[in-house]
C-alpha cells in the first residue's frame, strides 16, 4: 500500500571544527529536529505546520529551509504531486548548530522516503545544500552533510560536490556550550576578514591536515594540537561573552580542544572520554554563571548514523 506520511529525524551538527571553515563538521547525538511530509491532493509542496520556533519561521515555501530543499528535489524528479510539510523544531534559531540545515535534511529524508525512495541518501545533499542558502545566503555543505550521513565529514570541493567521509575515534566525546544569545549567520559572516595572510593561510591548511589525520590514527594529542583556527575565531569570539574564559580553563581539566559551533555563539569542546567531557561542560557552567549568562550545555558521542526515518503512516 502506498505510503501516506512519514516522519524523519535529522541530527544537531558542529560545523567548521575550529580550522575546517565550510569544509569540516560533525553530528551530534540525540539533538535535532523533526518533519513530517504528507501526501496532499492540492498539487506544489506547502509547509502547513511549525512547532517550536516561537512563531519566527516562514510559512512561504521559497523562504522556508524544509519546502525550499524539498522543491528542489520534486523539480529535479518531476514529481507534480502535492506534498504538506510539518516541522518540529527541536534546535533553537541562530545557535550555531546547523538548526536550518536539520530541518532541512529531516524534510528530505521523509520526502524521499514518502515517494518511495528514488535517491540514496547521498544523493539528497545538493537539494540540501540549495536550502542553505535560503538560510544563510551562501550554500555549504558543512551542517547539511553530517546532518544527513553522520559522523566527521570533509568536503573537499564544491564544484563538483565531493564529501568524504572520516574516521571517529573510539571514545571521543562533544561538550556544546550553548549561551542563550542569537547570532545569525549572515552577521557571523560578515565580521570575517576578507583577505588572509600567506602565513594564516599555511598555518590553517597544516591545522586541517593534522586534524584529519589525528581523526584516521586516532591520535588525541595530534586533534589536540590541530584544533586552532588562525582565520575565523579571531574575528567572531569576540561575538560569544565568555569564551575566552571557556577557551583558557578546558585544556587544564583534560579537554583536547575547543571551537565555535558553525557561526555561533555554541562553543564545542572535544574531550578523550565521557568523564572529561562533563567536568569541561561544569567548567562551562562556572565561567557563564560569573557573567550572568543563562546557556544550555550538552555532552554527546559522535553520531554516526545521521538522518534516519522515525514513523511511516499508510
Amino acid at each position: 500500500m502506498e505510503k501516506q506520511k512519514v516522519t524523519a529525524f535529522a541530527p544537531a551538527t558542529v560545523a567548521n571544527v575550529s580550522c575546517g571553515f565550510d569544509i569540516l563538521g560533525f553530528a551530534i547525538e540525540d539533538l535535532g529536529d523533526k518533519v513530517s511530509v504528507s501526501l496532499s491532493e492540492t498539487p506544489g509542496v506547502r509547509v502547513v505546520k511549525i512547532e517550536g520556533d516561537k512563531g519566527k519561521l516562514p510559512y512561504e515555501t521559497d523562504k522556508n529551509t524544509c519546502s525550499v530543499a524539498v522543491k528542489a528535489m520534486v523539480d529535479d524528479l518531476g514529481y507534480t504531486g502535492g506534498l504538506e510539510i510539518e516541522l518540529y523544531k527541536g534546535l533553537p534559531l541562530g545557535s550555531g548548530m546547523g538548526s536550518s540545515a536539520a530541518s532541512a535534511v529531516a524534510a528530505l529524508m521523509a520526502t524521499n522516503a514518502l515517494l518511495g525512495n528514488p535517491y540514496e541518501k547521498k544523493d539528497l545533499l545538493p537539494f540540501g545544500i540549495e536550502s542553505e542558502r535560503i538560510a544563510c545566503g551562501a550554500g555549504h555543505a558543512d551542517n547539511i552533510s553530517p546532518s544527513l550521513l553522520g559522523g566527521f565529514v570533509l568536503i573537499r570541493e564544491y564544484q563538483p560536490l565531493d564529501v568524504i567521509p572520516l574516521h571517529v575515534p573510539r571514545g571521543l566525546y562533544c561538550t556544546l556550550v550553548h549561551p542563550h544569545l542569537e547570532l545569525n549567520t549572515s552577521d557571523s559572516r560578515s565580521v570575517l576578514r576578507r583577505n588572509v595572510t600567506l602565513q594564516d593561510a599555511t598555518t590553517q591548511s597544516g591545522n586541517i591536515a593534522g586534524l584529519v589525520a589525528g581523526l584516521f590514527q586516532e591520535d588525541m594529542a595530534l586533534i589536540s594540537r590541530s584544533l586552532n583556527d588562525v582565520i575565523a575565531e579571531p574575528s567572531r569570539s569576540i561575538l560569544i561573552p565568555g569564551y575566552d574564559e571557556v577557551k583558557a580553563g578546558i585544556v587544564p581539566a583534560g579537554a583536547l580542544g575547543c571551537g565555535i559551533s558553525g557561526s555561533g555563539p555554541t562553543m564545542f569542546i572535544l574531550s578523550p572520554t565521557e568523564e572529561i567531557a562533563w567536568e569541561v561542560s561544569r567548567i562551562s557552567q562556572q565561567v557563564f554563571d560569573k557573567i550572568q549568562l543563562p546557556i544550555d550545555l550538552y555532552v554527546s558521542a559522535i553520531n554516526t548514523r545521521g538522518a534516519y526515518i522515525i514513523e511511516e503512516e499508510i
